[in-house]
């Protein structure tokens, strides 16, 4: 077995693709004079049997665990907002060592549970229906602060693990290829969180150069556009990436791909929802024999547009389906609780900026010789 490439300084052992990690720690052992079989012990407690701290990992001696923890920091997401919808949505805000924060959103359904994970702090990408767009790009996530979102609910009750992740929460997780590409073997990966990877969606408006990497892994994994419109000068309308990355040669890097795409595509009123909007978007699906995600536009997620009413919808996806596409239209999930991308990281920094300028306020009139406060 090849020697891992040396791990970057700063680095946690949960940044580290299982295999890495499993070196890491091997390498460890040996130096601490353990037997071979204490890394198993000790690498299946990171990832596939997951402790919060290694003082919890009661498999191991007493003095070992301490020794882990002052060499294997094992670093958590702070759930800083964990709101539960009606339906049985759940949304987390987490918030990061720096403190930047990131959402998820657990949305069960029967036997399934699916989780919507960030790939990046806010996003550069601005598209018109986005709420994580508003706020603009303040960095990439690391290995950790993505498979960290599913660890978390792990610890919090293995019983909700997630069966399915999609990459669909803030962020375009193509813009940061390198972090997501361990991530995905993170999940996937058999001495990792176990998750299948045809259970596991990646979601991009279409960066070709990350694409291409996406195209090149031998997993299973599925591939989600995010179309929301069927020409290039609707798209460039409401997605400003389409200057960069035109809506031709998205399609024709989706033709790498082994398995079957999705369109994503969001219905706004006045917008992309004709007749000739359907008609287009058939022809487009048919040449990739893609599946149409149907999806209500959130109200949360861009006050300034108008959701297509649910009607027009139904006809709308009957419309794909009378020519041969295999459309789905999706309920709105968790409308009760600032669902939207990004939706609850923008109210929630809103009401404690609001809070703290009160605050601010309140103390400049306590100094004031006539406050009576």
């Amino acid at each position: 077995m090849s020697a891992p490439p040396p791990v970057p300084t700063g680095t946690t052992i949960l940044d580290l693709a299982p295999d890495q990690a499993k070196h890491t720690l091997a390498d460890w052992a040996r130096g601490q004079g353990l037997p071979p079989y204490r890394t198993g012990q000790i690498h299946r407690r990171v990832w596939a049997a997951p402790v919060a701290t290694w003082h919890e990992a009661t498999d191991l001696p007493l003095a070992l665990r301490s020794t882990l923890a002052g060499a294997f920091p094992l670093p958590r997401l702070t759930a800083d907002v964990v709101q539960h919808s009606v339906d049985g949505t759940v949304k987390y805000l987490w918030r990061l060592a720096d403190g930047e924060a990131i959402e998820s959103v657990l949305i069960p359904s029967g036997d399934r549970r699916t989780l919507c994970i960030s790939s990046q702090a806010g996003c550069a990408l601005r598209c018109a229906f986005c709420a994580t767009g508003r706020m603009g790009y303040r960095r990439n996530l690391s290995p950790f602060e993505i498979a960290g979102q599913v660890r978390e609910i792990v610890l919090a009750n293995a019983e909700h693990k997630p069966t399915n992740i999609v990459f669909m929460g803030m962020g375009e997780p193509l813009l940061n290829w390198d972090a997501v590409d361990i991530a995905l073997t993170i999940l996937n990966g058999p001495e990792g969180l176990g998750i299948g990877a045809r259970h596991i969606t990646v979601s991009t408006v279409g960066i070709l150069p990350g694409m291409a990497a996406f195209a090149k892994r031998p997993e299973q994994f599925r591939l989600a556009i995010s179309l929301h419109a069927p020409t290039s000068p609707q798209r460039l309308g409401i997605m400003p990436i389409e200057k960069k990355y035109d809506l031709e040669a998205v399609l024709k890097a989706a033709e790498a791909f082994r398995r079957r795409v999705t369109f994503e595509y969001v219905m706004i009123g006045g917008v992309n929802d004709s007749d000739e909007d359907a008609d287009h978007l058939a022809k487009l699906a048919r040449g990739l024999g893609a599946l149409v995600n149907i999806l209500p536009l959130h109200p949360g997620g861009a006050p300034d547009l108008v959701p297509t009413a649910a009607p027009r919808i139904r006809a709308f996806a009957d419309r794909l389906k009378n020519q041969g596409v295999e459309a789905t239209v999706r309920r709105s999930r968790g409308l009760d609780i600032d669902a939207a991308c990004g939706q609850l990281r923008v109210e929630v920094e809103r009401k404690r900026a609001s809070s703290s300028s009160i605050h601010g306020i309140t103390a400049k009139l306590r100094d004031s010789p006539s406050c009576p406060l």
